[in-house]
């Protein structure tokens, strides 16, 4: 395992086969709290996979009458933990509460877990039998050679939160979802997949509407 802060390039420059949410989280204070604008931050130095993860998720949010705004507006430069001070950043979050932002939605890779399938078994998973029979049934061709068959596959883990700008709440988390992303492959519909989870995640927590309400 090796921790990826500013990593969210890798995870978007893979692909993806499964993603599931593994943890969620919401603010017992913010009963009720509906983003009307949001900031949308991908977490990487890789300016064109930051624009399209930004990108998609701000269009989906926008479907839903939600105001949201890239963050390379914001941030001329890749937005990582070390090319803005702690004031910098601050200065432009307030900039954006003044302009009637209130929230902030901000997506990066936790983890990086490297793994090894024998015979189509991946053996450290903490997943129930059904999902080990999903990956299982996935590599059909596993089983067909001895004990010494083996695949490597790689699980991101994906944490997306939502913070409010409002000045009573002072830059509050009021939600947050881990996700894992397992052995992904094509950039596209990885990112096409995780805004699905994520905004799955913020309906059913009733911080956004469904697309058409």
């Amino acid at each position: 395992m090796r921790t990826a802060t500013i990593i969210l390039t890798l995870f978007l420059l893979s692909s993806c086969s499964s993603t599931k949410l593994t943890s969620s989280w919401k603010n017992p204070e913010f009963t009720g709290f509906k983003p009307k604008k949001i900031l949308v931050i991908g977490v990487t130095s890789n300016a064109e996979v930051r624009n399209t993860f930004e990108r998609a998720l701000k269009n989906e949010l926008n479907k839903r009458q939600i105001n949201a705004l890239k963050s390379n507006v914001v941030f001329e430069k890749s937005f990582n933990d070390s090319t803005y001070t702690q004031q910098e950043i601050e200065s432009q979050l307030n900039t954006l509460t003044k302009a009637g932002y209130d929230t902030v939605l901000v997506s990066l890779v936790k983890d990086i877990n490297n793994n090894t399938f024998y015979n189509g078994i991946p053996p450290k998973l903490n997943y129930r039998l059904p999902k080990l029979l999903v990956l299982y049934l996935s590599y059909p061709n596993i089983n067909t050679r001895q004990n010494y068959q083996q695949r490597k596959f790689q699980i991101f883990e994906i944490e997306s939160s939502l913070y409010s700008l409002c000045a009573e709440s002072g830059k509050t988390l009021v939600w947050s979802g881990n996700y894992h992303i397992i052995d992904p492959k094509n950039t596209q519909r990885t990112i096409v997949n995780y805004v699905k989870k994520v905004l799955k995640s913020l309906e059913k927590e009733a911080l956004i509407s469904k697309k058409g309400m």
